[in-house]
């Protein structure tokens, strides 16, 4: 079984791994920060982006009515 704990306080994870090393469990750390400002900062730029010029695939619109004009639909 694999159990995560995630936490920035020392003190209470020092006390898991304490506890943890009384009773025979395995530990394996990980130094991860919680709040990563580098992830914050990435999810921001791409919920924030805006497109410079037009979009390199055209009208989507006009696409699809250029290619769906010469079919008949079934109940026309």
């Amino acid at each position: 079984m694999e159990l995560i704990l995630k936490s920035n306080n020392e003190q209470s994870i020092a006390k898991i791994i304490a506890l943890a090393k009384s009773l025979d469990v395995v530990i394996e750390k990980k130094n991860t920060d919680i709040n990563n400002p580098a992830k914050a900062t990435i999810k921001e730029r791409i919920l924030s982006f805006k497109a410079t010029g037009p979009s390199s695939f055209g009208d989507a619109q006009l696409w699809e009515k250029e290619l769906r004009e010469d079919r008949n639909l079934p109940f026309s």
